[in-house]
């Protein structure tokens, strides 16, 4: 059986192949974090250092390379130090999407990797519209609660999981301990990869949407379903469909994501040994 076969007969058995081969490509038993980076935000994980370990991620089981501008499709591992406290940080570079036509095992397959090989918390960045008319282009927005309008879940049959602290309460209001300004919002999951309507947005608005994305949603779920607490972030980079009357563009996505990866880079930076 191919690496590829393994993911879509056993998902979890091939992030636990991955995990093993990513502790023995590190030397490294097991991480502590997980952070995957969206779109534009690549450089932002540099303010953490140079990596201890780095590889493209279609070397490990499972991994597809990047299909998408703004994911460069590596893997890596960091060590923090913050005092006496050493934290090991798991990162991909890039992601996986709904509507790279896939399926959905490719979507989570990093999350479910990053438990397997012990991280006990993810955190997801992302790219993404905003429709909250107070947003500026370049404002991070933690998620607080999200909406799927792609009616795709990662978990399969009977089993039940609570959403409640989907995104985590504890660790929301350890951010915010580290910026005061940072605000929260809804986010909304949209397949695409077409861009939404300007109707469509004034559909997610009034059903009390923030942000618009095409991603995060399904890997917040299964990350929480195997245990891990989940930050999501997202990275205000244009206005949603009708909000300023402009075009839609991804190129614009991506120079707003790298515009604010300094700010961004140093946020995690802070943060990150607050959490553990």
């Amino acid at each position: 059986m191919s690496n590829t076969e393994l993911l879509y007969k056993d998902p979890l058995a091939a992030a636990q192949v991955a995990a093993d081969e990513i502790a023995k490509r590190t030397g490294i038993a097991s991480h502590d974090i997980a952070l995957v980076m969206g779109s534009g935000w690549v450089s932002a994980v540099d303010a953490l250092g140079a990596p201890a370990y780095e590889c493209d991620a279609d070397e490990i089981t499972g991994f597809l390379p990047p299909a998408v501008e703004g994911h460069s499709g590596k893997v890596r591992s960091y060590e923090i130090h913050d005092g006496s406290k050493k934290i090991r940080a798991l990162v991909f570079l890039g992601r996986t999407h709904l509507y790279e036509g896939k399926g959905i095992e490719p979507v989570v397959h990093s999350v479910r990797t990053a438990v397997k090989a012990g991280c006990k918390i993810v955190i997801l960045t992302n790219a993404c519209g905003g429709i909250n008319k107070d947003y500026r282009v370049g404002q991070p927005v933690l998620i607080r609660d999200h909406i799927s309008l792609t009616a795709t879940s990662p978990l399969i049959g009977a089993h039940f999981v609570d959403l409640t602290d989907l995104y985590s309460k504890r660790i929301r209001a350890i951010v915010k301990s580290e910026d005061s300004s940072i605000q929260e919002g809804v986010y909304v999951h949209w397949r695409g990869p077409t861009y939404e309507t300007p109707a469509e947005i004034l559909m997610m608005r009034a059903m009390g949407a923030d942000l618009v994305g095409m991603s995060t949603v399904p890997e917040a779920i299964a990350a929480h379903a195997l245990g891990a607490e989940v930050l999501g972030i997202s990275l205000v980079t244009n206005a949603a469909a009708g909000v300023t009357g402009e075009k839609l563009n991804h190129e614009e996505v991506i120079a707003a994501g790298k515009a604010a990866a300094d700010s961004m880079g140093a946020l995690l930076k802070g943060v990150i040994p607050k959490l553990l």
